[in-house]
């Protein structure tokens, strides 16, 4: 059996903290963040982009750029509005999220950008 590696993260040094599973992996490049948006227009899951300060990452909410998506299938637009998420507040980290209307809760929540740490 092979070793388990040891993530170094601690709450007070915000660069090392991790969000969700995508974060112990190497960032996403763009196709894959658009694979991400794919599956989740696919799971018929409603698209919301969210942000927040790096510092506030934990123990706040996160910022709702405009509503939700509702019903939209448009990968490109989604990633648009992503990305001028991303473009309106630079520092910021910027989360994609998927609801899932019949379970009423998230299907997927992702970082997509992470924002630069002070």
């Amino acid at each position: 059996m092979s070793e388990v590696q040891d993530y170094k993260s601690s709450v007070s040094d915000v660069g090392s903290r991790k969000f969700e599973t995508f974060s112990y992996l190497p960032a996403m490049d763009v196709d894959e963040i658009k694979k991400q948006v794919e599956y989740i227009v696919k799971k018929g899951w409603n698209p919301a982009i969210e942000h927040t300060e790096p510092e506030n990452a934990f123990d706040h909410y996160w910022y709702m750029w405009k509503l939700p998506m509702f019903g939209e299938t448009d990968v490109s637009r989604i990633l648009a509005e992503a990305e001028a998420c991303h473009k309106a507040h630079p520092n910021n980290h910027v989360r994609l999220v998927g609801y899932d209307n019949f379970r009423q809760s998230q299907g997927a929540a992702m970082v997509i950008y992470r924002g630069k740490m002070k």
